[in-house]
């Protein structure tokens, strides 16, 4: 029932526990929502049940207490769906200082109050403020209940005990409450699920591949016992001279970031005394330069902290996709492959065709490519075979680039071309000779694909395919040198510099010497064709 305004007297008023998204209380249909400090005047309980709703007006005997046991006993037997009607003073209004403080105004006393309802529903406080909410006390331990509107399941409100004048005061001023909201407003995160898979797919020029290149410089250890390294400063300089490098014999790619990169291991004996000590932060200092430092976990045991370095790059233009079709007639792939210092493998070179006769490198564009990135004065190198990346990735402690031996990747393209399987090739393309170029119009035998990548010279390698006899083996960045094998025979050249070399004649029961790359060497194993494969 309605009250004075002016009376100190308790009521049941409201209280928002879940902010709505409409924003209507500040909004023009604020008037028709129920808001913070509006005074409850009725609640229906079972609205739309048979026999109609049980009301129950104030004055509530008990206050917040007697409504918590109306919806807890309407929420056991299942009456959930509620009306709650409250009444707000319409035109009573406070002055806002500067600091948010509200002063009375001498138009308080002619105010005239409005109503509202809201169609609501009641739930657990804890599942309409997400069960962390302190909006309101809990009595006790027993459980609270909130309404949910109907209208906008994100609002939802309570009830707590006031005075009139309290709920005055918060309905007075409009502006009041819009700096009361706003600074008990805050904002929410969460997760939310993202089609990884789809993307990846779509997305990216390479499915499923990301086009971020690197690679991890170990730092140079002083003795053989790896318990002492060289400093952060020569790592970079070796990263850096890396890049270098690569770029300067033709190379195309564009360096886009270095950053240290920390890996645990656990340490010993020496090592651990030749270790700088990181236990306090007074040792902090000494770990800016140190490459290897140490401490101690909870059991006692050393762990040690090195510091490489990791070189991330790109393609200058991006990564061409290449397919190689193979046909029956196919005895020679037409091009062969080499590998630069820096562990690059790249075209070395490609095969002029025979009269009437198309070398799938020729077909393919292959050729084409190897001759522009020649007259670019790059070099046509593989990034990816298959959609497995080919490229080196690490610098071992002992100054050796672990990459991938020509000599397994011409033995596996030989087997496709007996298998007549397409190859697929990514080639780094160039500035100038971007993966999104069209192709020329005077050549009309290369199939619609994305224009060349990074430019491309250096040394030739020659691969033609399987020969009947022993794998050849070939000596690590050996200049101008060339072993041929057999009638399929794989043709392997290491060459350094831009010119061709004619490869000399191979003599039976010639070995070449073996491949290394990092620590270990790659090892191979005589290999022979079955007898139907010609």
């Amino acid at each position: 029932m309605p009250m004075e305004h002016g009376r100190r007297q308790g009521v049941v008023a409201i209280e928002c526990v879940a902010g709505g998204s409409r924003a209507e209380e500040w909004g023009p249909g604020s008037s028709e929502t129920v808001q913070t400090g509006d005074v409850v005047e009725e609640i229906l309980i079972g609205v739309g049940g048979r026999g109609g709703p049980a009301a129950h007006a104030a004055p509530f005997k008990g206050g917040r207490a007697a409504v918590q046991r109306l919806l807890h006993s309407a929420y056991k037997r299942g009456d959930t769906s509620v009306e709650v009607r409250v009444r707000r003073p319409a035109h009573a209004q406070q002055l806002v200082t500067t600091s948010g403080e509200l002063l009375p105004s001498p138009a308080a006393g002619a105010a005239t109050t409005t109503t509202a309802r809201m169609q609501a529903c009641i739930v657990p406080q804890e599942a309409a403020v997400g069960g962390g909410g302190a909006m309101m006390a809990v009595v006790g331990r027993s459980r609270q209940y909130v309404l949910r509107s109907i209208r906008d399941p994100n609002y939802a409100v309570g009830f707590v005990d006031r005075m009139e004048s309290e709920c005055i005061a918060i309905r007075g001023s409009r502006s009041s409450r819009v700096v009361c909201a706003l600074s008990k407003a805050q904002l929410q995160d969460g997760y939310v699920a993202y089609p990884w898979e789809k993307k990846m797919r779509e997305a990216l020029p390479i499915p499923n591949s990301s086009s971020f290149l690197s690679m991890l410089v170990l730092p140079t250890a002083l003795d053989r016992a790896a318990s002492r390294y060289n400093s952060v400063e020569d790592t970079l300089a070796r990263a850096n001279a890396w890049i270098l490098s690569s770029q300067s014999s033709g190379v195309p790619i564009s360096f886009l970031n270095v950053q240290t990169e920390a890996l645990l291991t656990k340490i010993s004996g020496e090592t651990a005394s030749a270790t700088v000590n990181s236990g306090s932060l007074a040792d902090l200092p000494n770990l800016a330069n140190a490459s290897l430092y140490g401490f101690e976990d909870y059991h006692g045991v050393d762990i040690g902290v090195v510091k490489a370095v990791r070189v991330w790059y790109t393609a200058a233009a991006g990564e061409m996709p290449v397919e190689i079709t193979l046909e029956a007639g196919d005895t020679k792939l037409g091009f062969a492959i080499s590998r630069t210092e820096e562990g690059f493998i790249y075209i070395s070179s490609v095969m002029e065709d025979d009269s009437g006769f198309l070398a799938p490198s020729t077909r393919s564009g292959l050729r084409d490519l190897y001759r522009e990135a020649k007259r670019a004065s790059k070099l046509l190198v593989i990034s990816r075979v298959s959609g497995q990346k080919v490229l080196p990735w690490m610098v071992s402690t002992s100054g050796a680039i672990r990459c991938f031996d020509t000599v397994s990747l011409s033995q596996k393209l030989s087997l496709h071309r007996h298998a007549l399987r397409p190859i697929l090739l990514h080639l780094l393309m160039w500035e100038g000779k971007s993966a999104d170029a069209p192709a020329r119009p005077h050549e009309p035998r290369l199939p619609p694909q994305p224009a060349p990548y990074p430019e491309f010279a250096a040394g030739l390698v020659r691969q033609d395919s399987f020969g009947g006899g022993e794998l050849p083996r070939q000596d690590s960045f050996a200049i101008g040198e060339l072993r041929r094998q057999g009638s399929y025979g794989v043709e392997l050249v290491r060459q350094d510099s831009f010119a061709c070399t004619e490869p000399p004649p191979v003599r039976r029961g010639d070995l070449q010497g073996r491949d290394t790359a990092g620590d270990t060497s790659f090892r191979f194993h005589n290999f022979s064709l079955p007898n139907n494969w010609v």
